[in-house]
């Protein structure tokens, strides 16, 4: 309630998003909560049972007044942290299973598929697979480009890049430019934050109050998301 009252006041065009949002019993907590859009992700179950788990998330979310993303193909990782998925992984590359399997061709998201589910569903977004994966820390990435024209002449809504922490500035860029609308930076985030409160941590090993170390890591993640700003921000000038 306290995000939602902060995003209503807010002097420039502000969403409060939840993502990744797997029953319908979240997805009608998070409309009673305020939140302005939901990422409702079906992405595990089988097309048929995505496609209608999907369609009812956008019915009961447009009841509402709210806008929903959904997710076809596989952009692995999400179970990265001590999750079914995660065998192996270093160096902040994605660990074996569905997030290296977000990286082969035969899982990324198909154009005819991704309009039939469109039409089918209803969503106002669709996030897509086309070579990113979530979790990862070093920016490595590369994603299919060639693709992403492909999902942007099928589909009618924005498509959103997952996993985008691991893509480096360059393959964002070209990635706006050939159609992608939403990039999805969460670990990159966190990443900042995380690092900033170890490092005044380790420089004051003394501290107990968390006011003192919140302070440098909220800055740390301010700049973070003002560096993909200003990355997405050179494409649309650009094209203006």
């Amino acid at each position: 309630a306290a995000a939602a009252a902060v995003a209503r006041a807010s002097s420039v065009p502000l969403s409060l998003h939840l993502d990744h949002v797997e029953s319908a019993d979240l997805l009608r907590a998070a409309l009673d909560a305020g939140f302005s859009s939901v990422m409702f992700d079906a992405s595990k179950l089988p097309y048929a049972q995505n496609l209608k788990a999907t369609a009812d998330a956008v019915r009961l979310g447009h009841d509402h007044g709210v806008w929903i993303e959904a997710e076809l193909g596989a952009v692995g990782g999400k179970d990265a942290v001590g999750g079914k998925d995660a065998v192996g992984g270093k160096d902040g590359e994605p660990p074996h299973g569905a997030a290296l399997g977000a990286h082969a061709p035969g899982v990324r998201t198909d154009p005819a598929e991704a309009a039939a589910y469109v039409a089918g569903t209803g969503v106002d977004a669709l996030a897509v697979a086309v070579g990113s994966s979530h979790a990862m820390t070093r920016r490595t990435a590369a994603l299919d480009h060639a693709l992403i024209g492909a999902l942007r002449a099928a589909v009618p809504v924005p498509l959103v890049l997952h996993g985008s922490s691991g893509v480096p500035d360059e393959e964002i860029r070209r990635a706006v430019a050939a159609g992608m609308v939403k990039i999805n930076v969460g670990t990159a985030l966190n990443a900042a934050f995380t690092g900033a409160v170890r490092e005044y941590l380790t420089d004051r090993p003394s501290t107990v109050d968390p006011r003192k170390y919140l302070v440098p890591a909220r800055e740390a993640m301010a700049g973070t998301v003002a560096g993909f700003l200003r990355v997405v921000g050179q494409v649309s000038s650009s094209a203006a």
